[in-house]
């Protein structure tokens, strides 16, 4: 498919434990509750732990359609190069845009509480000045590019020992915040049914929100050029990584609607997991869960740096964008110039995001626009599995459910929330969010006028071998072709 064969990212790097750690870590459990609970709670009251469940079922379907494509075509760039060889090219580029929008929009939103997390382990007021958390969170973040850049094998040491500690601290407190008795209300099981919702627009604000929670797991796709037996590897760590991020995402929105008044997550809208660990652990409490939110968004700006360069060098390697994307460094096998330009597009962000207010209110706008990227490139990715297993799904109940009817649920699910909640949102998030993507349009145009061969991809069909420079498992060395497609398994 790309006529630019030149060094390769350096395959065969990860494994199953390293791989699912990365998929738990990009949906960042801490940081997701600490940010986004206030949010949502905001949206949907007590219903927050039904809107979780209620979007974990088609997440789980996407999960499932980017486990199955990942069988039939191994690609750094993942739904770019499926929607694109599966639907059509420019849905595969908008999917591609959409994602590396969503990316670097969120380095940003990420980069703040980075910033006023590590503030507020010293000084509760310094944690509130807005500039000095955009100035540490922007030194986070050269750190995290630091490690990306240094390749794959430093970039998941550095994941276990942050995502290890955050994981081991959320686990005490859940156990915490299960015999705590003091309480705001008492927990009822209508918390998880429809209930509690302002009818089907409540809902679908709701939805949108707990993607973003979800959001993240995906980035063992983007590795997959990288990660051994990467055919049945990066969609098994995927499908995991969503199972544990549900069950931590419950445990604490629910333990947040029982110890916390509205008044407590409203005054506390950027760290709710801070209020509920005073409330769980007086003193030291508030303390530890501020240090497992800051590993939580350190490590999940490392996995999104590794999924906003891995798409562009796919993007650059494919000659969508800019061929300089798709190099390679001769040392680290990694896209070195993909790396450079997110940092300094990502530090001219920062800078410019200061004059749109606080935090909380950047957050806001951000997490929102993102939800709706998230729900264009996760929804064409489902639709993409289903045309790629199309002349498959009636060979078994198994093939036809996890194949076709779940996959194709998630796709409908994702843009039915987008539509819905397209009258809820705010002007500057509709902005942000149709404005990210519609400036695709302009290098998507143009790279097609230019003839690159993405526009004339050869089609993704399971049922047949991907004819390509094939690597076996154990193989490939400094210019593999891993991306190029690999047989199917069946």
């Amino acid at each position: 498919m790309s006529n630019n064969r030149g060094r390769g990212l350096q395959a065969n790097v990860l494994g199953t434990f390293d791989t699912v750690v990365m998929a738990v870590a990009g949906s960042a459990p801490a940081y997701s509750i600490a940010a986004t609970t206030a949010v949502l709670v905001g949206a949907v009251g007590l219903a927050s732990p039904a809107a979780l469940l209620y979007c974990a079922i088609p997440m789980l379907g996407i999960a499932l359609a980017f486990s199955r494509l990942g069988r039939i075509d191994v690609n750094a760039g993942a739904s770019y190069s499926w929607v694109g060889r599966t639907l059509h090219p420019f849905l595969g580029f908008i999917s591609g845009w959409a994602l590396v929008i969503s990316t670097t929009i969120f380095m940003v939103a990420g980069s703040l509480p980075a910033g006023s997390m590590t503030l507020a382990l010293f000084d509760e007021e310094l944690a509130e000045n807005t500039a000095l958390s955009t100035l540490v969170g922007a030194c986070w973040f050269l750190i995290m590019l630091l490690v990306v850049l240094g390749g794959a094998r430093l970039t998941v040491r550095a994941q276990i020992v942050m995502s290890g500690v955050e994981l081991v601290i959320l686990a005490l407190f859940a156990l915490l915040a299960v015999f705590h008795t003091d309480s705001a209300h008492v927990f009822d099981w209508s918390w998880l049914g429809f209930g509690h919702f302002d009818g089907v627009a409540g809902f679908a604000s709701g939805a949108l929100i707990a993607a973003f929670y979800y959001w993240g797991w995906d980035v063992t796709s983007n590795l997959s050029e990288e990660t051994r037996n990467s055919r049945r590897t990066t969609g098994l760590a995927g499908l995991i990584g969503v199972g544990i991020v549900f069950l931590l995402f419950e445990v604490f929105t629910i333990a947040v609607n029982v110890i916390l008044s509205s008044k407590q997550i409203q005054d506390n809208d950027a760290n709710v997991l801070a209020v509920l660990g005073e409330e769980v652990w007086p003193g030291w409490g508030g303390k530890l869960l501020i240090v497992a939110v800051m590993l939580s968004t350190i490590a999940t700006l490392e996995t999104t740096l590794i999924q906003v360069t891995r798409s562009l060098f796919a993007m650059g390697r494919d000659r969508t964008m800019p061929a300089a994307l798709g190099k390679v460094h001769q040392r680290w096998n990694t896209p070195y110039v993909a790396v450079a330009v997110v940092g300094v597009v990502a530090l001219v962000m920062f800078i410019a995001s200061n004059a749109l207010g606080t935090v909380g209110d950047i957050l806001s706008d951000a997490i929102s626009a993102i939800g709706l990227q998230i729900a264009v490139y996760y929804g064409l990715t489902g639709l993409a599995a289903v045309v790629a297993y199309r002349k498959m799904l009636l060979k078994s109940v198994g093939d036809f459910v996890l194949g076709g009817l779940w996959p194709l649920f998630g796709a409908l699910f994702m843009f039915w929330i987008f539509v819905e909640s397209l009258g809820e949102l705010s002007g500057s998030a509709l902005a942000i969010g149709f404005g990210g993507i519609a400036a695709g349009l302009v290098p998507m145009f143009w790279y097609w006028r230019q003839g690159s061969d993405y526009y004339r991809p050869a089609k993704l069909d399971a049922t047949r071998t991907v004819e390509a420079d094939y690597v076996p498992a154990g193989g490939g060395g400094d210019n593999s072709l891993v991306h190029e497609g690999l047989p199917t398994d069946f």
